[in-house]
């Protein structure tokens, strides 16, 4: 796989909720990535130049675009990225990372809490699309309702896939919710995922979640090597 390093500009931004917000950027030419991976994005504040690490949140079927996607903190990249405008200049330093599936395994199970879904959004994303054989079974923790990157975008494509579970966790549920309540523990995994030991297992987020996902995957009894994993500190 050839890395490629070039400046580009914004093309599109997204908001996604009320603090998360997708980049998208024109497709260069000899950027081949698989789903799941991540890029280096480099954006200006004055003079000084911020690199930071992101999934990509596209997948590699689609032609015209690559996006990634930011939850806004208060650290100096997202300061600087609230006010980025389309036509700002960046710069593209990809692709990275092992977190990759491209049919594999017969099924997998992706782990996510918050803005971890990102890697894999491009993930079943990029399964729809190509009509891979593999079953997929999301879990996907969030605080609120309101909090769950991409729902919409995950619930159509659970309607063309007919291999995409959803598992949808809510910590403090709206009273019409009526998704799984709580957080993703081994106990929900066992009801949800029969054939839990036939999967591997994806997880990717801060190293708390990624760490405790870890730990989810020993108590059920099943070895390190069934779980792929990717964090990012400060993410």
């Amino acid at each position: 796989m050839f890395f490629l390093k070039y400046e580009t500009t914004i093309q599109q931004i997204i908001p996604r909720t009320d603090d998360v917000t997708s980049y998208r950027f024109p497709k260069q030419k000899g950027l081949d990535y698989k789903a799941g991976q991540f890029l280096l994005v480099t954006i200006k504040q004055g003079d000084r130049e911020l690199t930071k690490p992101f999934s990509f949140s596209s997948s590699p079927t689609e032609p015209n675009h690559i996006e990634f996607t930011k939850k806004f903190t208060d650290h100096e990249f997202s300061t600087a990225l609230r006010v980025c405008k389309v036509g700002d200049w960046a710069r593209i330093d990809a692709p990275y990372g092992q977190l990759t599936f491209e049919g594999e395994y017969p099924k997998i199970s992706l782990l996510s809490g918050g803005i971890g879904i990102t890697p894999f959004m491009s993930i079943i994303k990029n399964a729809t699309d190509k009509k891979l054989e593999s079953q997929i079974t999301l879990f996907y923790g969030n605080r609120t309702e309101n909090e769950i990157t991409f729902k919409n975008e995950i619930e159509e494509l659970a309607k063309k896939n007919l291999k995409l579970k959803l598992v949808l966790v809510v910590t403090e549920p709206s009273p019409q919710w009526n998704g799984a309540r709580g957080i993703i523990t081994a106990e929900l995994v066992k009801k949800e995922l029969p054939d839990y030991k036939e999967n591997m297992f994806y997880t990717c987020g801060p190293p708390g979640m990624v760490s405790a996902m870890e730990k989810l995957i020993e108590s059920i009894g099943l070895p390190k090597e069934k779980i792929k994993k990717e964090l990012f500190a400060g993410y």
